[in-house]
């Protein structure tokens, strides 16, 4: 079974506009940021999903990359204050619609999100 089609199990919360998950654009539809999952809604059912590395968002190193969006020293990681997206086979830190990945002293800049109303 791909990563894309992985049923996420025991979950009764539905997502959708109001649903108070941040959304995302992913590839032709929208999926919500729930608990480090990326989630899709279809026929009932919550699938993970997981933002693709690509051209749009790479999984390069950028050490030269100004992280003026959060103070010096922030690391990101868990109640960092940052949502965590799965991307490619890494986390990633959303930061003003910008993928954040800590790497070693300084944070990667994997790209923007095309964020959507929620």
């Amino acid at each position: 079974m791909s990563p894309e089609n992985k049923i996420h199990e025991v979950h009764s919360h539905v997502h959708g506009p109001n649903c108070g998950h941040t959304a995302v654009q992913h590839d032709d539809h929208v999926d919500y940021l729930h608990d480090g999952h990326l989630h899709h809604m279809e026929a009932n059912r919550v699938y993970e999903h997981q933002i693709s590395v690509s051209g749009s968002n790479p999984a390069k190193c950028t050490p030269a990359h100004d992280c003026g969006e959060h103070e010096k020293g922030h690391k990101h990681g868990l109640n960092c204050g940052h949502e965590a997206v799965p991307h490619g086979d890494h986390v990633d830190y959303l930061v003003e619609g910008h993928l954040h990945h800590p790497h070693g002293d300084h944070c990667d800049d994997h790209s923007a999100l095309e964020m959507k109303a929620a």
